[in-house]
């Protein structure tokens, strides 16, 4: 009996997730690697983050082109499992935004981090 839990996402890009990963302080071990849960079970992810709990990992699965969270919540008391990941995808939302822009010619002139956790981007392009 498996005690890992399987939450879909909406994150496609690696490199984006990378990034919000490291953004937060962890340091996601890449390509496909197992993470630990509950009386030594393992499971295979494509990218690992260890936690503080001994014995337990937090890991993202590829599946159908989409990343999964994959994680033994039930040995994680230091990490939320909502409130992780809300802020990945935020971070993971903002590394998007910040491609396009840039893809599309736009530089960040100023970026501002509010009360509410709410990221305020100011842009500037410029027109020949």
């Amino acid at each position: 009996m498996s005690h890992f839990t399987r939450i879909k996402t909406k994150l496609v890009k690696k490199e984006h997730l990378l990034k919000a990963l490291q953004d937060l302080g962890y340091q996601p071990i890449e390509n496909r690697v197992k993470i630990r849960g509950y009386g030594g079970m393992t499971t295979e992810v494509d990218l690992m983050i260890p936690t503080k709990n001994p014995g337990y990992d937090i890991g993202f699965k590829i599946n159908k082109g989409v990343f999964e969270l994959v994680a033994d919540w039930y040995g994680i008391h230091d990490i939320k499992q909502n409130e992780f990941l809300s802020q990945i995808q935020q971070r993971y939302n903002y590394h998007t935004v910040v491609d396009r822009m840039q893809e599309q010619g736009f530089d960040i002139v100023e970026e501002e981090n509010q009360e509410d956790q709410t990221i305020h981007l100011t842009l500037r392009r410029m027109v020949f």
